[in-house]
């Protein structure tokens, strides 16, 4: 079954910069203790507190090697992952996410025009990149992935809160959870910094730029992706979408090294990426995003667990240890677990 862990990890580096992950993690948890988060915006929502254990088929175990052997084989995993995705879509539809129709709807929509203004022909994929990921044997590079992608995120999020009333629900309770908890960390370790510019690493589909920007009205927005086809489906959402007063800038570009000067963001984001990669590209991405910010910007880290090929990696990576190496301090740790929404939460609160 699905169990949702929201961690955040919250500091700053030595040079002002400041660090926050909200982590959602589908695993087994292991926790302590139950209570009531007292922040207006969190009243009526009921979390647990502790840490959340590596599964135990991750890592060097006889239960470990097993579920990559099964994985390994080809036909098997073929049959599997054809299985699940019928499941996964199945399942969606049911909790009233329209995964066909939003699917249908971009992949007969103009969006393939907006291709041509972004794809940069001359980048070099990681090896990683060019991995299966999600049951597409693409990956990430392929149109169908990039119709399905929003639909699979709102699918992953009522599954992550299932006390929810809704869909809408939901949605209000992870991204308001985020959302809330970048602004409050910003506002506490910042001094006083102005939001103006904030990068969303590794941005899909655009989903949580768009998120972004309706929090943060006034920042100019740059959502950076190794997929040509989620950013056009982003620019295109983006152009059919209600209009924002952000400014948006879509960038075929890997995250790892942005090419982009440093020192020139307040808020870097780095939203459902880390457990597609591997470890060294964790690092990478950190390192990366400390360059970027500007002193008293803050670090955004938000994911869940799942059944990608770095798996292991994602859970055996010491994620506060990799931080610090990049240069962040003062790193505090908080594992929620969302259990039950109250009768008196309202999401307007967000």
């Amino acid at each position: 079954g699905s169990h949702v862990q929201n961690t955040k990890h919250v500091g700053h580096c030595q040079r002002g910069t400041s660090y926050l992950t909200c982590h959602h993690s589908i695993g087994q948890p292991r926790l302590q203790e139950i209570f009531e988060i007292p922040n207006k915006w969190r009243r009526g929502v009921s979390y647990e507190e502790g840490e959340l254990d590596r599964p135990n088929w991750t890592g060097q175990t006889p239960l470990s090697r097993l579920v990559a052997s099964l994985i390994a084989f080809k036909p098997l995993y073929s049959l599997l992952k054809l299985g699940a995705r019928q499941v996964f879509i199945s399942t969606a539809e049911k909790m009233n996410v329209p995964w066909r129709e939003m699917t249908k709807e971009i992949l007969e929509s103009d969006v393939y025009k907006e291709m041509e203004g972004i794809e940069n022909k001359s980048i070099v994929y990681p090896d990683y990149y060019l991995s299966p990921f999600h049951a597409y044997d693409e990956g990430n590079l392929s149109w169908l992935a990039a119709a399905e992608a929003e639909a699979a995120t709102m699918s992953m999020v009522k599954r992550a809160i299932p006390d929810a009333s809704s869909l809408e629900e939901a949605i209000d309770i992870v991204r308001g959870n985020w959302l809330n908890a970048i602004e409050q960390h910003h506002q506490q370790y910042s001094g006083n910094l102005k939001i103006r510019d904030i990068l969303d690493i590794g941005c899909s589909v655009g989903v949580s730029t768009r998120f972004l920007a309706d929090k943060f009205p006034s920042a100019k927005l740059t959502g950076l992706d190794l997929s040509p086809y989620f950013l056009a489906v982003a620019k295109y959402k983006e152009k059919t979408s209600p209009q924002r007063s952000n400014t948006f800038q879509w960038m075929h570009a890997n995250g790892e090294c942005t090419g982009l000067e440093s020192l020139s963001f307040d808020i870097v984001s780095i939203c459902y990426v880390l457990h597609e990669c591997p470890a060294r590209a964790t690092i990478n991405l950190a390192k990366e995003s400390f360059r970027l910010l500007r002193p008293g910007g803050t670090f955004v880290i938000s994911d869940n667990s799942s059944t990608e090929p770095f798996l292991d990696e994602y859970y055996l990576l010491d994620l506060e240890q990799t931080v610090k190496d990049a240069g962040f301090v003062n790193i505090y740790v908080i594992y929620n677990n969302v259990l039950k929404i109250g009768p008196d939460f309202n999401s307007r609160l967000f």
